[in-house]
């Protein structure tokens, strides 16, 4: 998996900040997480192919985490874009979408489907046969999710020396990886097991931007290899915090650590901070696997 951080801070887009969006590239897909205010810049600026992005996410409906959407679409028309676009939103954000689009007759000519969530327990809300996109019910001020993405177990591998030395003709190998037993050459059951070794470790992404401290969403996210948690705040301005539902650097630790996750990406800084190495001091003193998102910065996992 490939994260790209295209803006990492919160409220107002400033010269050299931006607010919320970010890349996920993972088997195959290439999805859109949030859609601050100069998204498409930042996405023509980190070398993202439009044209491979079809499915947004957006965790909820205060400007800095949508403003920029319908100006990627707009731009997705201008580009004579064929492919459907699906965005996965809360209620509202289409009747906000359809309403710019009607009033400026700037219909798009590809399919756009909106799925709108309303739930305020974890679902599945995107499924194939490679990845699992699940909601993380968030404590905001208004309605918000983060997203849990996790790929899929994928297909045994073949272990060419037992094969061989089991007589395993070759029209059994798909099979094989598949986790069926067959049968050798003289009619005699061959165990999956004893030819193949396991698949490559599955991997987990999840995004947990705007939120109050909230252990409610631990059994969602427990075990996950890459957590990226709001930090808008650090411990001495936790008074801040708590009336806007925010985090804090130490916050977030405490959630990455009881999480057991992997490792922890900081983000959604309050611009009033200079020195967002204050961040990863803070946190590395609860959780020691700490990064900082910083805009155009890639994490690959």
């Amino acid at each position: 998996m490939k994260l790209t951080i295209l803006g990492c801070h919160s409220a107002t887009p400033r010269t050299n900040t931006n607010p919320t969006s970010q890349v996920l590239e993972i088997k195959n897909h290439t999805f859109l997480i949030d859609c601050g205010e100069g998204t498409q810049v930042e996405l023509r600026r980190n070398k993202v192919k439009f044209v491979r992005i079809k499915h947004i996410f957006i965790s909820h409906l205060h400007g800095d985490h949508f403003f920029g959407l319908v100006g990627l679409i707009s731009t997705f028309k201008l580009l004579t874009r064929e492919a459907d676009l699906h965005v996965y939103a809360p209620k509202g954000l289409k009747e906000i979408i359809t309403l710019q689009m009607k009033l400026s007759d700037s219909w798009t000519n590809y399919k756009l489907y909106f799925h709108e969530l309303t739930s305020d327990s974890s679902e599945l809300i995107f499924e194939d046969d490679r990845v699992e996109v699940y909601t993380i019910p968030l404590d905001h001020r208004i309605y918000t999710n983060g997203f849990l993405f996790k790929e899929k177990e994928g297909e045994r591998k073949l272990d060419m020396n037992a094969v061989l030395n089991a007589d395993v003709d070759v029209a059994y190998y798909r099979k094989l990886k598949q986790g069926f037993d067959v049968e050798d050459s003289n009619g005699n059951l061959v165990n999956n097991k004893s030819v193949t070794k396991p698949p490559n470790k599955s991997k987990s992404y999840a995004f947990c931007s705007d939120t109050a401290y909230s252990e409610a969403i631990l059994p969602i996210i427990k075990g996950v290899d890459v957590l990226y948690h709001e930090s808008t705040f650090l411990e001495k301005n936790e008074k801040l915090a708590t009336p806007t539902k925010h985090s804090t650097a130490k916050q977030a630790a405490s959630i990455a650590k009881q999480a057991n996750a992997e490792t922890l990406i900081l983000g959604h800084y309050s611009t009033r901070y200079d020195d967002l190495n204050l961040f990863k001091e803070e946190a590395s003193e609860i959780f020691e696997n700490v990064e900082l998102a910083k805009d155009g910065k890639t994490f690959e996992f």
